[in-house]
């Protein structure tokens, strides 16, 4: 799952950021409307959305996302909180609406249940070579052992099984996991896969092809 977050606040938009990000979602930044309708949208699963952007309006960006097929829902996050502004908010096309100030576990929950909605939505569990991963309940089970992975732990092995039976490169799992901020240098793609294989156990079940990638299958 992947997330755009419009905020011109800078403050408040790395503080957001950075809770969805512990809790396992990509997140890219726009200060300003301009600059996230230069983006493309159709790569995000949820674009949280500030209504009183500078450059271009939030409730004119979020009608330039409800007409495009395959689009990102979005959630309004915004200081306009009275049932008013709410009914507006939701007539403009936005998919849910919540008030600033913010219990933020529940931006967790709404932003979950946004990409879950989408139409072109995962299948609510992912199944292969034995393993079981639900990203509703954030539970993964290998031949009935159910594992304590890490938050980007989880989130690789949900790009595999996403991929599955194809491989996945390196660059692609940092694009899908991590965020536009990684550097493209790192090894923490090689390090993550590593622990992972390690706490799934035997037999191995991720397949690495040099210069190709990862993916979920017999390992030979």
């Amino acid at each position: 799952m992947r997330v755009l977050l419009v905020e011109d606040d800078a403050a408040l938009a790395e503080v957001v950021a950075e809770g969805l990000r512990d809790q396992g979602m990509p997140v890219d930044l726009a200060h300003d409307g301009l600059t996230a309708a230069g983006l493309d949208l159709l790569a995000y699963d949820v674009v949280v959305l500030d209504r009183d952007l500078p450059g271009l309006h939030g409730d004119v960006l979020c009608q330039m996302i409800i007409e495009r097929p395959g689009r990102p829902m979005v959630l309004m996050l915004t200081a306009a909180g009275e049932p008013g502004d709410r009914v507006s908010g939701l007539t403009l096309g936005a998919d849910d609406y919540l008030a600033k100030p913010f219990h933020f576990p529940e931006l967790v929950l709404r932003v979950r249940a946004l990409a879950r909605r989408r139409p072109d939505a995962r299948p609510p569990v992912l199944r292969a070579a034995g393993i079981e991963l639900d990203p509703v309940r954030r539970t993964v089970v290998r031949d009935g052992r159910h594992l304590a992975l890490s938050v980007k732990e989880f989130a690789v092995l949900e790009a595999l099984l996403e991929a599955s039976p194809g491989f996945l490169s390196a660059e692609a799992l940092l694009e899908q996991v991590w965020d536009e901020h990684a550097d493209p240098f790192t090894n923490t793609v090689t390090v993550t896969v590593g622990r992972l294989r390690r706490k799934l156990g035997e037999p191995p079940v991720i397949a690495t092809t040099p210069g190709v990638g990862y993916r979920i299958g017999e390992t030979g």
